[in-house]
């Protein structure tokens, strides 16, 4: 049995058993998989997919088991290389973030930036997705980190910390009927006249401005939805409907041509959060790489996190930590 082999069959599962795109993130071929993956199945004795002519057609009971210890062997692998980097050279490495695309445009550059001058040999890596998706990467190890505001209870296999709290804010165009009013009369009512352009589902605090409308017994009128707030101010542009987004995406330089209406009257406030492993190696850049992100995360609040086991006991650790807003 080879690590290789492992990675290929967990690359497999990961791409909904396409053999070709995990054959792409892998930059290897589709036959040298495939070959691979038949090995592996003779070595064990048993099928890791099910197959459908040649195609794999789901995962079989064996496969999930397997798949599952591959995954932690992997990981811890990925550990003992860490723990040899930080002896060896503490300032060179890698660090992979999983997160959304509005932390990567709109909050993570400045940090990115700080992190290469300070860490010019530690490669960086971003990968945007879901909630879903960065949930996956960062507890399968492929993400040393996950940054997400939504569905935090997919991440439950992580140490989530609070970073910052942040709100909405509506955009519309320089001659909208609400470009003139005064943000304290804004209401929900106000907005809920005009046609919605605003996240996806599951993206960006979009489960707080639903619950808003609900709250007051409004259902309102969302026309279109994008998990990018650069999408969403190109449909508001384009006459489609008011823009609901995350206040920070909005650049007063970038978005002269429109109006941006404060609301954060209007909705709870949203908690972006920073996940890891309980049992990851934290070499020092990392620790560092949270503190730029999140100030008051520092090294020492951060072992305490990894110790906590449940919700309550994290929850308790960070109640009386300031959590700042932008």
């Amino acid at each position: 049995m080879k690590l290789q082999q492992l990675r290929y069959a967990i690359e497999v599962a990961r791409n909904d058993l396409n053999i070709s795109q995990a054959a792409q993130s892998l930059y290897t071929s589709q036959p040298g998989i495939s070959k691979q993956l038949r090995q592996l199945e003779a070595e064990l004795g048993v099928e890791l997919f099910a197959r459908s002519g040649k195609h794999l057609s789901t995962v079989t009971p064996a496969g999930e088991a397997i798949l599952s210890k591959a995954e932690e062997i992997l990981t811890k692998l990925n550990d003992i290389r860490a723990i040899a980097g930080e002896f060896s050279d503490s300032r060179r490495g890698s660090l992979a973030v999983a997160t959304t695309h509005t932390q990567c445009r709109y909050v993570l550059p400045p940090v990115i930036r700080r992190f290469i001058d300070r860490y010019p040999d530690v490669a960086l890596h971003l990968h945007q997705g879901s909630p879903m998706q960065i949930s996956r990467l960062a507890a399968d190890g492929t993400a040393d980190f996950a940054i997400a505001t939504e569905a935090l209870e997919l991440f439950n296999d992580l140490v989530m910390m609070p970073c910052y709290q942040w709100n909405r804010a509506i955009l519309v165009p320089r001659d909208h009927p609400l470009s003139s009013m005064e943000e304290r009369s804004l209401s929900l009512e106000a907005i809920a006249r005009f046609p919605i352009v605003t996240y996806t589902f599951g993206f960006t605090g979009r489960s707080k401005l639903d619950e808003a409308f609900s709250s007051v017994g409004l259902k309102p009128r969302v026309v279109f939805t994008a998990a990018d707030a650069d999408v969403i101010k190109t449909y508001v542009r384009l006459g489609l409907g008011i823009g609901i987004v995350a206040k920070m995406a909005w650049d007063e330089t970038v978005d002269a041509d429109l109006v941006a209406l404060d609301a954060g009257h209007l909705f709870e406030h949203s908690t972006t959060s920073i996940g890891l492993r309980r049992d990851a190696f934290m070499r020092g850049f990392m620790f560092e790489f949270i503190e730029m992100f999140a100030p008051h995360l520092q090294e020492a609040l951060v072992i305490e996190a990894m110790k906590c086991r449940t919700a309550v006991e994290r929850d308790g650790l960070f109640a009386g930590v300031e959590i700042p807003q932008i």
